[in-house]
């Protein structure tokens, strides 16, 4: 890079040149949030290893660990949030021993042959969610999780993260901040006494993580 600057070249396009043709990972030592210019990346190969998975070998263990995380889930639902054609991971997931299932509107959807499906009255027990949360930084909106009329209130347009939240039944039904040592709760709604008790409780086991 040092011999390409030398000769007239621009440090930024020849590192968006090596980012591009470059397999490249970052390694540790490396940056934090308030010092992302101090990232170290080494050649991949020599931290991975060579490979030799088909591509058809890749999409299945990406269709797997999706589920794993995700599922039960449509082929468009990894898809989409893999940015892989859908028909191309049909085709991977044909080769998987998976369980197969209709959704409310009587779509497909499917899940490893072992994975736990709890029965559809299983009660959601109260839960409060960070900033950053998976559940809620989807690549899909799940307007049971966060219903629409939450939505202006979880994610601000002056802020790139979430509102920290809590959960009530698997829904969004308030937020929560630690401020001077304490947990202060910002229900969106009306709680009942026995909720709140079940909140309360929660949030003592919250306490004692902030320690």
């Amino acid at each position: 890079m040092k011999l390409l600057c030398r000769h007239g070249a621009d440090a930024a396009t020849i590192w968006n040149g090596i980012g591009l043709w470059v397999d490249l990972v970052r390694v540790p030592p490396s940056g934090t949030w308030e010092r992302r210019r101090a990232d170290l990346y080494a050649l991949a190969a020599d931290w991975i290893g060579p490979s030799n998975a088909t591509e058809q070998q890749g999409l299945q263990h990406l269709f797997r660990r999706y589920l794993g995380g995700f599922g039960p889930a449509s082929v468009k639902d990894i898809a989409d949030w893999a940015g892989v054609p859908p028909s191309a991971l049909a085709a991977a997931g044909e080769g998987l021993r998976l369980r197969r299932f209709r959704d409310a509107r009587g779509a497909e959807i499917v899940d490893l042959p072992r994975a736990p499906l709890p029965d559809g009255e299983t009660p959601a027990p109260v839960r409060f969610l960070p900033t950053w949360d998976a559940t809620l930084l989807a690549h899909a909106r799940r307007t049971e999780v966060l219903p629409e009329r939450h939505r202006s209130r979880v994610f601000k347009t002056k802020t790139p993260q979430t509102t920290a939240t809590f959960l009530l039944d698997g829904s969004v039904a308030g937020a929560w901040r630690h401020e001077r040592g304490t947990i202060v709760l910002e229900p969106f709604g009306r709680l009942s006494p026995s909720v709140r008790r079940e909140l309360d409780e929660e949030l003592e086991r919250l306490a004692r993580f902030f320690g």
